[in-house]
């Protein structure tokens, strides 16, 4: 197996300036770099990636801490997230923490153990045990998809979500990265209105998690923009996914004046949805029309097509990356929330003609 001395013969300079090229700890002139690459391919050298490790500090890897991979929203986050490491030169260890506050600690301790350089993480509705974790570390960090109070960021990153105390010192900020939740919802909820709807049910999240408040923050500002009252009886939790979709579903068709129109707050309870109307015998958009918060790779291939909300998923997952090796480039910069605009989809589950 060639080494770094062989490497270093092949293209005519020092040892240290092959480790330079390779773990990019100096400027080198471009035509020796070059050098030092062609080198490299030519007799097959792989770096020692431990080795390297211990001299940089560095492990060039990245922990992933996302619940529900099999959610396609979530799987299009982890492709953007993996495609932009690899660009950066990074590997990814990921871990799921189903959402449930204790195991997140746990798994998020284990990537830490595994000596990343950096984690991203959508925290569960819970995420003081998962703060407090990373704020003794001093592990740089990247919230996604949801933020926290209280974590950095600015007024922008607390907007919604579980209050979380800073650590003692104030010393760690963690950066945000996530969708626009507040005004898209918004949205959904005026177009239904516009179409003459005029009890509008929303199947909201699961309680704690800043998508959820902040997707029925803006249920209430679209019922206030056109002018309808807000009726308790009409927001109900579906938990995030399927199966609670469907039975919060299943209770806005038993009330006495039910809904005639839903909007769904993600794409697992979205399905729900679906599932209890089959269930009841109605028809969309001819009974009950429909909007979604989430579009999905199939959503245009349902009869009638979804009118949805889609997200910049992979893009969310890439600046994620970004964000967090701007983290590990400058430690000390102040912390900050991105958010990203959505996009609304018009189809015809909503009860319009087919916009083409």
């Amino acid at each position: 197996m060639p080494t770094m001395a062989d490497v270093a013969r092949s293209a005519g300079v020092s040892v240290a300036t092959v480790s330079h090229v390779l773990n990019g700890t100096r400027p080198v002139l471009p035509h020796t770099r070059q050098a030092v690459l062609d080198a490299v391919d030519e007799l097959g050298y792989t770096p020692n990636t431990l080795a390297r490790s211990l001299v940089t500090s560095r492990t060039r890897s990245i922990g992933l801490a996302v619940s529900a991979i099999s959610n396609p929203y979530f799987t299009e986050i982890l492709q953007g997230v993996e495609a932009s490491a690899l660009e950066h030169g990074y590997s990814l260890l990921i871990a799921d923490p189903h959402d449930d506050p204790e195991h997140e600690r746990k798994v998020v301790q284990l990537l830490h153990e595994r000596r990343v350089d950096g984690m991203i993480v959508a925290p569960s509705a819970d995420p003081r045990e998962l703060v407090s974790y990373l704020g003794r570390h001093q592990v740089p960090t990247v919230f996604l998809d949801r933020v926290i109070d209280g974590v950095g960021g600015g007024a922008a990153g607390a907007r919604a979500g579980v209050p979380v105390d800073a650590p003692v010192d104030g010393t760690q900020p963690f950066d945000q990265v996530c969708a626009e939740n507040t005004e898209p919802m918004a949205g959904l909820v005026t177009h239904l209105a516009g179409l003459g709807h005029r009890r509008i049910g929303l199947v909201a999240g699961l309680p704690g998690l800043s998508t959820t408040a902040e997707r029925i923050t803006g249920y209430r500002q679209g019922l206030t923009s056109a002018h309808l009252p807000y009726d308790d009886h009409l927001v109900v939790h579906g938990d995030s996914e399927s199966a609670g979709a469907e039975r919060a579903t299943a209770a806005l068709l038993a009330l006495a004046a039910p809904p005639t129109a839903l909007v769904t707050a993600n794409n697992a309870m979205t399905i729900g949805t679906l599932r209890a109307l089959r269930r009841h015998g109605l028809s969309v958009p001819d009974d009950l029309a429909l909007c979604c918060f989430d579009d999905f790779a199939w959503a245009d291939l349902f009869s009638p097509r979804l009118t949805a909300i889609a997200q910049p998923s992979r893009e969310i997952g890439a600046q994620a990356v970004r964000v967090l090796l701007e983290r590990l480039d400058s430690p000390d910069r102040p912390a900050r929330t991105v958010r990203l605009d959505c996009t609304f989809m018009h189809r015809t589950s909503c009860g319009c003609p087919d916009p083409g």
